[in-house]
């Protein structure tokens, strides 16, 4: 019975294996792979390559009289194929590749490596190739692709010197022939080293595909015809065609394209990895999930930003993006579940590997489809934590990249960026010496402009400089005890600036250097009362005895400068309560010095933590919240496009001699996107804890960003402490993540500032936690502007003060009961027991 029961199972386990078995070598037996422009065969990456020029294989070469057989005995480099890719057909006419007996979907591989041969430049090459209709590529330049992706390699920190390029194609068979179809381009010439087609024996892309921002959709993948663009292995080594046997797939590593290669670091498991569903072993081959890439140093960094890798791409087509995962660390759900974005959109939120996979080692792939415009030429890829999913783990996690370019109306072809530029080059040579000669004279013509111009503008210069020393500082309008004038911009009395392009006029008095050097007392240190990235700054008192504040640029500090110069273009155009004021401004002897009103009571985070100062009270807090709410408001609305102040944060806020608060250090400020457009592109500027990390991740600015920021001062002053503390433990170290987490408890009030227990309205609070964690919404489009925060901000001031009246009133109405009640015992009892009595009753005794 025994015996039985194993011949039972047994049998058809072994059937199952022969017939895999059969399978992959059948696949193997109708691979091809052939040597071009050879008549011997070579063996290589473990493989036979059959020379084109001999009877082996079920294919035939056309037109073999109008091409050459090329062949060079040394070759730069270092390449397994290297035996293949000293040999080469060259064609000067259409030439075809024809195979017999090709049915299904099947791997095409274009190998190309050139060098030189007798007359022929491989540098002028160009030629287009097409497979049964299929055109694959246009025009085509291989020593151009080959210098653009080194290029793009060492733009990346990687040395490349790679001198050959393999294109890769899956192509649906539906016809007895397959016709390979070579053509040079008008002129030229066009060569192939190798190809392989390779057969695939099981689907390798899904009926169902997910679409970006969008509902899964039905796309018949193999019908239309696909070229490979990127292949990575995430987070490990290269593998190599002979580690995926199946169908010889070369897998890169990824570093090179990410933004920020210590973003993520390397995981290796070397458990049992198994795959998820069996039809998947053809989709990767299991090294690529015994390796991953993880967030790097998710307990310190801000947990909002994202692993991401950028890719170049051709514009106008439709992509298929797979991801490879695998779970190598963590046993159970939930676990780490993260997001993924896709060109700056969410693809998936709360991902779980192991519940997708269903479990730790098992291998998983999930396939997006994502349209690219005619205006785009990247693509990003973005993992990072979804905090909001409540995950033990806040990090994300990939094994394996595929990105796969669809076919559109026929074409895979993408005319080259060099194609482009050389076509745009199409000018005879008396076409662009006319140019020549055009230019010169019109560059004669522009440099005498340009000296008339100079020499004008210096004498009218002069004129109004002598004007102005003989009649000195001219008062203008006045705003709130600040005088406003305009000049013309230049180097006064002599001195000479380090600026270039400052505004063409500025606000404000008009310093001389020994003016400055009176009001700090030549510079003293014991002046100063801040610093940073554009120098230092003093207290000063200029003559009419009004304190100032100072701000000396540092010439050495490049990034000084440019913020320096942004400052001043934004003050001469702001004015507002609750924006700093500019008084005035020195420009002489390659100085360039600010003056500005002395704000008394110094930063907002000096009231909150770090100092011995006296805390605010929660009134305080929220009416230096609102201050600075208006004064950011204005920033977004008073201009034609707003100004983005970019570097929101308590120690940007000031606070003058009545705690009025005020906005201060428009260094980065930008100004605002045009009516029809919703943000600024833009580098990534800002402090570390207040950075919007949408803005981070797409570089995409807006007015919202300033609400990020703003949304965690909201939360640095209900808590009074940093934004970002490593000495805390791991889940408090990010203020904006570990308040959030209470916020959505409705217990923000569990860890606000000690100082102020019980002497806040708990409406008020309520109120000013549900703000702030609106302004810290992931997505810009779901914040509030500053003026819905403002509003909020003013509502939650009110209810505290009907809740001050409010107690106010019931403390004394109980004075006056207690008094009432004190008299009535005074009028019925008598002797010493009334006196005790009172004594025993007095408010005094009920202060507390």
């Amino acid at each position: 019975m025994g015996k039985f029961q194993i011949r039972k199972f047994l049998i058809p386990l072994l059937l199952l294996m022969i017939s895999e078995y059969l399978q992959t070598g059948d696949a193997k037996s109708n691979s091809l792979f052939i040597n071009c422009g050879s008549s011997s065969n070579e063996t290589a990456d473990g493989r036979k390559w059959i020379g084109d020029l001999t009877s082996e294989g079920n294919f035939s070469v056309g037109n073999l009289g109008a091409n050459i057989n090329a062949s060079t005995a040394t070759l730069n480099g270092d390449s397994v194929f290297e035996p293949l890719y000293k040999t080469a057909r060259i064609f000067t006419n259409s030439l075809n590749y024809t195979f017999n007996g090709v049915w299904g979907n099947h791997v095409v591989r274009l190998h190309f490596c050139p060098f030189p041969f007798e007359n022929l430049n491989v540098n002028d090459s160009s030629f287009s190739v097409s497979a049964n209709g299929l055109r694959l590529v246009s025009k085509f330049s291989v020593p151009n692709e080959i210098a653009y992706k080194n290029m793009e390699f060492q733009r990346s920190g990687v040395n490349s010197s790679s001198f050959s390029l393999i294109k890769e194609f899956i192509i649906s068979v539906n016809s007895e022939a397959f016709v390979l179809e070579f053509s040079p381009s008008e002129g030229s010439f066009g060569f192939i080293n190798a190809i392989e087609i390779v057969p695939l024996t099981d689907e390798i892309f899904g009926g169902s595909i997910d679409k970006v921002g969008g509902s899964a959709v039905t796309l018949n993948v193999s019908e239309r015809g696909t070229e490979t663009m990127y292949r990575l292995n995430v987070g490990g080594p290269v593998i190599k065609p002979t580690q995926d046997p199946d169908l010889w797939r070369m897998w890169e590593v990824d570093s090179s394209y990410m933004i920020t290669a210590n973003a993520g670091s390397e995981v290796h498991n070397s458990s049992n990895v198994t795959y998820a569903s069996t039809n998947d072993s053809i989709v990767a081959p299991l090294p690529v999930y015994e390796t991953a890439r993880t967030m790097s140093e998710t307990e310190v960094l801000e947990k909002r930003f994202n692993m991401s890798w950028k890719f170049e791409i051709h514009p106008g087509f439709e992509y298929l993006i797979r991801l490879h995962f695998c779970e190598l660390l963590y046993e159970k759900a939930r676990e780490r579940v993260f997001k993924i974005y896709i060109n700056n959109r969410t693809a998936v939120e709360s991902f779980d590997v192991f519940v997708r996979a269903g479990g730790m080692n098992r291998a998983y792939h999930v396939d997006f489809l994502e349209p690219i415009s005619s205006k785009i030429n990247t693509l990003w890829i973005q993992l990072g934590p979804d905090t909001a999913a409540g995950a033990a783990g806040t990090d994300a996690l990939l094994n394996g990249l595929e990105i796969f370019k669809l076919s559109q109306n026929g074409n895979l072809a993408y005319i080259d960026r060099f194609n482009a530029l050389e076509e745009s080059k199409g000018n005879s040579k008396s076409q662009i010496l006319w140019i020549g000669i055009g230019a010169g004279l019109a560059s004669v013509v522009f440099l005498a402009v340009i000296t008339f111009l100079i020499i004008y503008f210096c004498r009218i210069r002069r004129r109004n400089f002598t004007k102005k020393n003989s009649s000195g500082w001219r008062g203008g309008s006045s705003h709130g005890g600040t005088v406003t004038n305009t000049y013309a911009r230049g180097s006064v009395g002599g001195g000479q600036s380090v600026f270039g392009t400052l505004p063409s006029v500025r606000v404000g008095k008009w310093f001389t250097l020994a003016e400055i050097l009176a009001a700090t007392d030549n510079f003293d240190e014991a002046l100063m009362i801040g610093v940073g990235g554009f120098g230092k700054v003093y207290r000063g008192e200029i003559d009419d005895g009004t304190l100032v504040a100072i701000k000396r640029a540092n010439p050495q500090s490049q990034q000084g400068l440019a913020e320096f110069e942004t400052e001043i273009e934004m003050l001469s155009k702001l004015r507002h309560r609750h924006l700093v004021s500019m008084i005035g401004f020195c420009d002489e002897q390659k100085e360039m010095i600010l003056v500005y009103e002395y704000m008394a009571n110094g930063t907002l985070r000096s009231h909150l933590f770090g100092s011995n100062l006296p805390p605010l009270t929660w009134k305080q807090r929220l009416e230096v919240c609102i201050g600075a709410a208006r004064g950011l408001h204005y920033l977004h609305t008073g201009a034609e496009r707003g100004i983005i102040h970019r570097d929101v944060k308590t120690t940007n806020i000031l606070l003058d001699e009545n705690f009025v608060a005020k906005m201060s250090d428009f260094g980065l400020s930008k100004t605002g996107p045009a009516l029809d457009h919703t943000h600024v592109s833009t580098a990534v500027k800002g402090s570390f804890g207040y950075l919007d990390p949408e803005y981070f991740r797409r570089q995409q600015l807006s007015e919202k960003s300033d609400v990020y920021s703003f949304g965690v001062v909201l939360l640095e002053v209900v808590c009074a402490r940093a934004v970002i503390n490593p000495s805390l433990p791991k889940d408090q170290i990010n203020l904006a993540e570990w308040a959030m987490k209470w916020q959505r408890k409705k217990l923000l009030h569990t860890i606000i500032d000690p100082h102020l227990k019980d002497k806040y309205c708990p409406e008020s609070l309520k109120t000013f936690g549900e703000i702030a964690e609106k302004c810290l919404a992931d997505e810009g489009k779901i914040r509030p502007t500053m003026g819905e925060v403002l509003w909020h901000l003013e509502y939650s001031l009110q209810l505290h003060d009907a809740w001050i009246r409010t107690n106010d009133a019931q403390s004394s109405c109980a004075v006056d009961s207690e008094g009432a009640q004190t008299e009535e015992q005074r009028l019925d009892l008598d002797g010493e027991e009334e006196s005790s009595n009172m004594k025993a009753s007095t408010p005094t005794d009920h202060s507390s």
